[in-house]
């Protein structure tokens, strides 16, 4: 197992936001996170990176105990996150922000070849690369959070809300991509409000409702889910 989430518990002051997650993923896998806004999907993912500290519980990722580590070590061991709302440094170059995300990196011949690997995914950024991040549609901004995140060679790509704002056919092209990322290797933990598009992408997923986990399983299982059907996918 990759990632092995065992009873997390989360606080903001005295308010528990998490209340006993437990969860896996396998090496290879795609695994979404579904639920409401304000149901813990964001503060799952900041607790794996550990920008957010455990009240108890443990996270551990290959083999490591996360919630003992800081959140650069967390880096160092092969997890990283296009965080919500991409975060791009609007006053930097498309190339500029890329080469941030090779911050733990020395070997310039491998940075150099992941850079051209992210070029290859996204075309649109390699057209851009002296543009400045600021002037980036929406769409391209997310292109580029991801981009940067996979500088650092995660094992792990944890990913908040990739289409949020997005139009459909760009939703549909930034979902294709996070395919051939996970056909690459690369293990991908995905919160995202778009349930439907999310699980025809998964292959297994956990909802989540005030902090607690309700349901699991398949994700087509999921999908055929009449509770599911009913909260998340309109019924459809």
């Amino acid at each position: 197992m990759l990632l092995d989430i065992r009873d997390l518990h989360v606080r903001y002051g005295n308010v528990e936001v998490l209340h006993q997650i437990s969860l896996h993923v396998a090496a290879g896998e795609i695994v979404t996170l579904l639920g409401a806004n304000g149901a813990g999907k964001s503060t799952t993912l900041l607790s794996i990176s550990g920008l957010v500290r455990p009240s108890g519980g443990e996270i551990i990722f290959d083999g490591r105990a996360l919630h003992e580590l800081p959140a650069h070590q967390i880096v160092h061991a092969g997890i990283s996150q296009a965080p919500e709302g991409r975060r791009v440094f609007g006053t930097l170059t498309v190339e500029e922000n890329i080469n941030l995300g090779a911050f733990i990196t020395r070997d310039k011949e491998k940075i150099a070849q992941t850079r051209e690997w992210i070029y290859d995914l996204f075309p649109r950024l390699a057209e851009r690369q002296k543009q400045l991040a600021g002037t980036l549609s929406g769409g391209e901004q997310q292109m580029l959070a991801i981009g940067r995140a996979l500088m650092s060679n995660p094992k792990l790509l944890l990913l908040d809300e990739p289409s949020l704002g997005l139009a459909p056919l760009l939703v549909r092209a930034i979902f294709d991509t996070i395919r051939t990322i996970n056909a690459a290797g690369v293990t991908v933990v995905l919160v995202e409000q778009n349930a439907k598009a999310a699980l025809h992408l998964a292959h297994r997923g956990y909802v989540l409702e005030v902090g607690r986990i309700i349901l699991h399983g398949e994700a087509q299982d999921l999908l055929s889910n009449p509770q599911v059907r009913k909260a998340y996918l309109g019924g459809a």
